[in-house]
């Protein structure tokens, strides 16, 4: 680990950082895009299939809330334990991890296929061919579920071991494959939502099928020899779900909530839910950009958490803040000032343009405290303490329900469920970025004597 190119623990910090930061941005650019290919294309059909898939959508996103466990579990013990020069913890965390993935993805999978229109119905959509193209989505992509689940995970434990590269590399095979299946399915084969459906799913399966490969066979792999099947770790196992359930709490709950405030939209008809589905995909250039700077921010605290590198952390917890403050800058002003030009290369009508040009002007006012509330996360996970963030994250959520419900009703009307997102999210970020500072001061500000003998210049 120590003579490896991926070891965080030595090095220039901002280098090391950013040999994962780079890839794993790219990574989230790639599954930004893919959401975006499926908008463009079924913008194409008009705003009620953007409306179907954008309710089944939420299913797909709350489905991250499980997906987490194993990642997390991954992430934060491959890293930590190879911090700490402990390769045998590592794997033990990785395949239990992968154990807990395949679980999970299998259970979902299975409830969201089968009790697809009861899900679709929480939303009470009013169009009923919406309703049903909705409840169709949602069928087929939850068989790409369990593949999802483990692909994580797998793509969790290069992360982990500072290889960001290869995730990334498999992910533009994935996207690459919904690129060319969307509009051949779609339209050629004339199966409309559902062909976008089925295209996910495929390119999922391509993601998975290439990660298992790499993590048994890629000569990069973090580990000698990877058991898909073993049995699993009970110490790991609880391990992994004292740092992921946090986590997937605060997901699961963002989710669930996301989707009540949906259920708020709804009744402002099918534009107001395309403008919440495309504006959000938009959006994500803050929270899947940010979150995998935050991801690799997380793996190299980690290594260097188990190595007791404070000095290293530190300097990494200034670094990550400035670049996710001019990241946060950057958005807001592209939101606010291009939102009508991105929103019309997917959505032509005038209404839409004109509602989805003030939902991201609203929203562009929150980005900056999205970036740090996702740098502050990263540190506390990277060391271990998944707990404050998700305390703080689920409060300000909870907080946003009944304040967007009550601007709803106010002369504001759907702008004021807007103005009530962008208010929970600026909470959320102020608090917790005040909560990381607080508990900085408690925890060492230089190496322990060991670190500090094995450190080497940083230039």
């Amino acid at each position: 680990m120590n003579n490896s190119k991926y070891d965080l623990t030595r090095g220039p910090i901002l280098n090391r950082l950013l040999i994962v930061a780079i890839p794993v941005m790219g990574s989230q650019l790639m599954q930004m895009t893919y959401n975006l290919t499926d908008m463009f294309w079924l913008g194409k059909m008009g705003s009620e299939a953007v409306a179907a898939s954008g309710s089944a959508g939420m299913y797909m996103w709350l489905s991250m809330s499980f997906m987490l466990f194993g990642r997390m579990g991954a992430e934060i013990g491959v890293s930590q334990n190879l911090g700490a020069g402990d390769v045998a913890s590592a794997k033990k965390f990785a395949q239990s991890s992968v154990f807990i993935s395949a679980a999970l993805g299998i259970v979902y999978a299975a409830i969201s296929a089968i009790f697809s229109s009861r899900l679709i119905g929480f939303f009470n959509i009013q169009e009923a061919e919406v309703a049903k193209s909705a409840s169709e989505y949602l069928a087929i992509v939850s068989v790409g579920f369990p593949f999802v689940f483990v692909g994580s995970v797998f793509g969790g434990i290069f992360t982990g071991a500072g290889n960001s590269r290869v995730p990334f590399v498999i992910t533009v095979f994935g996207l690459i494959t919904n690129m060319i299946l969307d509009p051949l399915f779609i339209f050629t084969l004339d199966m409309g939502v559902a062909g976008a459906a089925a295209a996910t799913v495929i390119g999922q399966f391509v993601v998975f099928v290439f990660s298992a490969v790499s993590v048994k066979f890629s000569a990069e792999r973090p580990f000698e020899k990877f058991e898909f099947i073993s049995k699993p770790d009970i110490a790991k196992l609880k391990q992994i779900y004292r740092w992921s359930a946090p986590i997937c709490a605060e997901n699961f709950l963002f989710a669930l909530l996301t989707m009540t405030i949906t259920r708020f939209v709804s009744p402002f008809g099918e534009n107001a839910l395309s403008v919440s589905r495309v504006g959000s995909q938009i959006e994500s250039l803050t929270w899947l950009i940010g979150g995998g700077f935050a991801s690799a921010v997380t793996s190299f605290i980690g290594q260097n958490y188990g190595a007791k590198k404070w000095e290293r952390i530190w300097k990494c917890f200034k670094l990550s803040n400035i670049a996710m403050t001019v990241w946060g800058i950057c958005v807001s002003l592209i939101l606010f000032f291009l939102g009508r030009i991105i929103f019309s290369v997917f959505l032509q009508e005038k209404e839409i343009l004109d509602m989805g040009q003030t939902y991201l002007k609203i929203l562009a006012f929150c980005q900056i405290f999205m970036c740090l509330e996702g740098a502050a996360a990263s540190i506390f996970r990277g060391i271990g303490e998944t707990a404050p963030p998700s305390i703080v994250s689920i409060a300000g959520n909870v907080f946003r329900v009944p304040l967007s419900y009550f601007l709803a009703q106010t002369s504001l009307g759907l702008d004021g469920i807007w103005v009530g997102v962008t208010l929970g999210a600026a909470i959320r970020g102020a608090c917790i970025m005040v909560w990381l500072v607080m508990r900085k001061r408690k925890l060492p500000q230089t190496d322990t004597p060991e670190a500090a003998l094995n450190a080497q210049p940083e230039i």
